[in-house]
């Protein structure tokens, strides 16, 4: 009889064990592995019919990246949980792997969600254990020299030393590629991607990062601002974790005051709105204990999980509007600036901040003093204004030599379509007249910024197999994001059509004096416009070969194609032959 006790007794703190994460087992100290993670959660969904763990794409780690659903009802296809009118909740994590404790958290909270039977009923919510599995692999305890745990972590960069939170529109990297495909096959009304901060010393364990609400469609911006947002500070206080917005300091302290963090496409938050997907990014300090870190973001998700249950149906609709009215919205802005006139007051628990000199370098430096925390109004700028706007065309038009944009359109489901035949169309073509490149490469490319353009109304022979995209959808916005050319995060800020800022043809001088001779002989027009080029600009005037240039690059032998944007817009609805 002891016998079978002392087995039962063992087996029962075995299920135990095998139900705590890496993180509880350790104390609350070490973050968990990638494949202690994925051993993890396919326990959970070899015991729970509630959950399923599947897998999308691939890696440049070579592993396919995960995706737990955990569905009340065990529906788990996705056209099936938007018929039943379900909003579907996606939580992502480790896109920086050294930022561990939303991969913690996730995992407690799957399980107590299923343990407990607290699973909602109009929700399904969908969690990526580890976005980054190429990072996670890079362990070590000193690649985040500023942060307070755990004992070891992932590193920032993937396996081709990307930062995968500067990856959504480039799509440089596989992980992309494969989460993309989780997103538009999902469709999540709402978007969670944990982070840990690095930046001023404060006493808030959690800050957060919503969706820029001035970005948003206003339908989704009112319930942001006027339910959820109120609602998780309300929560999260009722829970022992005050917040406060990412301290983005405009000076060297917060009480400087703090920006609304503007994300542009490239980032996580920024992609999703581009589908009018309402994205978070919670940010905890990294200088707090990481079990308190790991408790407050637990606790945020579950957060979550309550206000989306509560206002599923609200969610929904308000996506649904939006989606419908973007489809419709004929000015789309392409950049942002602050607005520096407009801010509000807000309190903030900070620490004193001083200056004392350094052990190293003898000079000031800046120090927080834990001993002395206070409360201070500070102010906050959140008000953000369209810097460059455009009016959508009927459709654009794209060769089908640009085959990596056709791809990138159709993986965010834009629907793109063919000419049946070879055609001329009447299109207007931007021509790129200036533009500012980054002198140092940023993630792997050299960023065009300040773009301005041309617009040119003229034919163009199209071939059959070329793509027409029609501006008449839910997914206007990522359309025209990443087409026009000056917006932040375009293609072509991105380097996709370099190769159109190239000559191909030119001219020798000794040979092309006596053609340029003969050109301005018998075309005066040409010949005065030099003219009047070389009255205004003592410069040009004093330049031979610059004069010689300019009547080569307004001669017919200028080859039409430089600097011409090959993505050209399609103003009047013409009938076209489709496929």
């Amino acid at each position: 009889m002891r016998n079978l006790f002392v087995i039962c007794f063992l087996i029962l703190s075995f299920e135990t064990m095998a139900q705590k994460t890496p993180f509880e087992n350790s104390g609350k100290k070490e973050t968990t592995t990638y494949d202690a993670a994925i051993a993890y959660y396919e326990n959970i969904a070899k015991n729970y019919p509630q959950a399923k763990l599947l897998t999308y794409g691939s890696t440049d780690f070579g592993k396919p990246l995960h995706l737990l659903v955990l569905s009340k009802d065990k529906v788990f296809d996705p056209i099936e949980i938007k018929k039943g009118n379900k909003a579907v909740l996606l939580i992502n994590n480790g896109i920086h792997p050294g930022e561990p404790e939303g991969i913690d958290a996730s995992m407690m909270l799957a399980r107590d969600l299923l343990k407990e039977d607290r699973l909602p009923k109009d929700v399904v919510i969908c969690i990526i254990p580890i976005y980054n599995i190429d990072g996670s692999f890079n362990r070590s305890s000193t690649s985040r020299a500023n942060q307070n745990g755990p004992l070891a972590y992932g590193f920032r960069g993937n396996s081709k030393n990307l930062d995968l939170n500067r990856d959504f529109i480039k799509t440089d990297s596989k992980n992309s590629a494969a989460f993309q495909l989780i997103f538009n096959t999902w469709l999540p009304e709402i978007f969670v991607d944990t982070h840990t901060s690095n930046g001023a010393d404060y006493q808030y364990v959690m800050t957060l990062i919503p969706t820029q609400k001035d970005k948003l469609n206003a339908l989704l911006s009112g319930y942001l601002t006027k339910t959820l947002v109120p609602d998780l500070y309300s929560a999260m206080e009722k829970k022992g974790y005050p917040m406060i917005p990412y301290v983005n300091s405009f000076g060297e302290v917060p009480e400087t005051g703090i920006a609304g963090f503007i994300e542009s496409p490239r980032y996580s938050t920024g992609y999703t709105t581009l589908h009018n997907t309402i994205g978070f990014m919670p940010e905890t300090h990294m200088l707090k204990a990481y079990n308190l870190r790991v408790d407050a973001t637990y606790k945020l998700l579950q957060t979550y999980v309550d206000i989306v249950q509560r206002d599923a149906k609200v969610i929904k609709e308000n996506k649904r509007k939006a989606d419908e009215l973007v489809a419709k919205q004929t000015e789309f802005p392409l950049a942002w600036k602050l607005n520096k006139s407009v801010s509000n007051d807000l309190p903030f628990k900070g620490f004193e901040a001083g200056k004392k000199p350094s052990e190293v370098s003898g000079f000031d430096r800046l120090y927080y003093d834990r001993n002395k925390p206070f409360t201070k109004t500070i102010k906050e700028w959140n008000n953000y204004e369209p810097a460059i706007t455009v009016q959508k065309p009927v459709a654009y038009i794209i060769p089908k030599a640009w085959d990596r944009v056709i791809a990138l359109l159709k993986l965010n489901k834009v629907k793109v379509e063919e000419l049946k035949t070879d055609t001329k169309i009447s299109v207007e073509s931007y021509y790129i007249t200036d533009f500012k490149t980054a002198t140092r490469p940023y993630e792997g490319h050299y960023l065009h910024s300040a773009v301005t353009v041309n617009p040119v109304k003229n034919t163009l022979q199209y071939c059959a197999g070329d793509f027409v995209v029609y501006a008449n959808q839910k997914t206007n916005r990522f359309i025209v994001e990443t087409l026009e050319p000056q917006a932040t995060d375009s293609y072509f800020s991105w380097n996709f059509f370099d190769s159109i800022l190239d000559m191909k043809e030119h001219f020798s001088a000794y040979v092309f004096e006596d053609t340029a001779a003969d050109l301005l002989k018998n075309n005066p027009e040409l010949k005065n416009k030099l003219e009047a080029k070389k009255a205004s600009d003592a410069d040009f005037a004093k330049n031979a070969a610059a004069q010689l240039d300019f009547v080569y690059k307004n001669s017919d032998y200028y080859e039409k194609t430089h600097n011409r944007y090959p993505v050209a817009r399609l103003e009047t609805d013409v009938k076209l032959n489709l496929k």
